[in-house]
């Protein structure tokens, strides 16, 4: 059976507010002092997602820094159009040397895993070492060629096209919080992202929660317009490269969004890597369904 670690209260953190790449970033800080550590969330995600890792990451010696994406949790939200992967980056990176660091590990998944890739790639020796998990791998081809890209139906992923091409028949359909609330609680449940019974009702709506307000509801859906024209950011993320630095590759297996192939690909994006490796009983939020293995194996790796 895992070994769930316990889940600090709701107000068990502080929420600090700095300004960062001209918008208003909140995010929590701990362990001052340590090593810095970045870790990033995805979607349907806030700061949340990392409510396990925080102490005993902090415990492990890190200095643990966790935001809100821009338009996300309780960060400001951007100018429409500015809520892209590139963008996110140069946010967390301007807060990271804000607060005294020109380098950082950084651990992430989903959205944030593809913005910790590019952040890896664009400003080579910002992020010292890597851990990556269930998200979008680089988009780089094996030596021979035989990775072929992934064109099979998948009737899981509606909700991209939706937010990506359709995003105002989306809103109309999410007139009220609770029915905003109601559409992202299914990552949680019966979309099948999540290893069955991770989420029961009181985390449920405590992931859920920011995502009443539909402003930031449609900023998170912004990164999927540029997969179907509807956003046009203004630089594309760098993802057909090598990622250039040490990389801890997990998989929680029991993901139906980002399917088994993430292995083979990651296997050929991060040439200094450990792993993959699959951590049972979890799915896309392994972050929170297995804090228990991800936080005893992030301090061994990171370490070196």
């Amino acid at each position: 059976m895992p070994r769930h670690l316990p889940t600090p209260p709701a107000d068990a953190f502080a929420t600090h507010r700095r300004m960062a790449n001209g918008i208003e970033q909140a995010y929590l800080h701990e362990g001052v002092g340590g090593t810095p550590l970045l870790l990033l969330h995805g979607f349907p995600e806030t700061k949340r997602i990392w409510w396990r890792c925080v102490e005993p990451l902090v415990a492990a010696g890190f200095e643990v820094i966790v935001p809100d994406l821009r338009g996300y949790g309780e960060s400001e939200v951007g100018p429409p159009g500015s809520h892209d992967l590139v963008t996110f980056g140069a946010d967390v990176r301007a807060l990271v040397q804000d607060l005294g660091h020109e380098a950082c590990h950084v651990a992430a998944g989903d959205v944030g895993g593809v913005v910790a890739v590019d952040l890896a790639v664009r400003h080579p020796g910002f992020v010292r070492r890597l851990c990556f998990f269930n998200g979008v791998a680089p988009l780089v081809a094996d030596l021979d060629g035989s990775l072929q890209p992934d064109d099979g139906p998948h009737p899981e992923r509606d909700y991209q096209w939706w937010q990506g091409a359709r995003p105002e028949d989306l809103a109309a359909q999410l007139t009220t919080p609770e029915a905003r609330r109601r559409y992202v609680a299914e990552f949680y449940g019966p979309r099948l992202w999540a290893s069955p019974g991770s989420f029961g009702h009181e985390s449920t709506a405590f992931h859920t929660e920011p995502f009443a307000d539909l402003d930031r509801l449609r900023a998170s859906w912004e990164v999927y317009g540029a997969l179907f024209g509807t956003q046009q950011p203004a630089e594309a993320p760098r993802l057909f490269e090598p990622v250039p630095v040490p990389t801890l590759v997990l998989y929680g297996p029991d993901d139906h969004v980002v399917g088994r192939d993430f292995l083979t690909r990651c296997e050929a994006a991060f040439p200094d890597r450990v792993g993959p490796l699959l951590v049972p009983d979890a799915g896309h939020f392994l972050q929170w369904e297995r804090a228990d293995v991800l936080c005893g194996l992030l301090p061994l790796f990171l370490r070196g």
